[in-house]
């Protein structure tokens, strides 16, 4: 049986805007949310870029999982353990594996991450 399709369009979050490295340098700074004196404003930027931090953390991980099952898959010469995957990755063996079915999943359940 094969896997649904996935028809839904995650929203794309706010951008993440450029840190000057002057600014990161500042242990106070943080995408100017400390510049921003109005409430309202300060939450919804505030609010914007915890949503673009979810969905960035949430696409790394897909992406991890992806090169785990590249780099597990049988057919590659210079595949590895997940031993070998999970010392790279500082995960334990059972998070790398769980990791490496997941990248199957994403591999065969759907043509691009793009």
């Amino acid at each position: 049986m094969a896997e649904p399709e996935r028809t839904e369009r995650r929203p794309r979050p706010a951008p993440l805007l450029f840190e000057p490295s002057e600014a990161v340098a500042d242990p106070e700074h943080f995408f100017d949310l400390e510049s921003i004196e109005d409430p309202r404003e300060l939450l919804s930027r505030a609010t914007e870029l915890t949503l673009a931090f979810r969905a960035a953390q949430e696409r790394a991980v897909e992406f991890q999982a992806l090169a785990a099952a590249q780099l597990a898959d049988p057919r590659r010469f210079d595949r590895l353990t997940p031993a070998a995957i999970a010392e790279r990755a500082d995960w334990t063996e059972d998070y790398t594996r769980k990791m490496i079915e997941f990248g199957e999943t994403l591999q065969y359940g759907r043509a691009d991450l793009t």
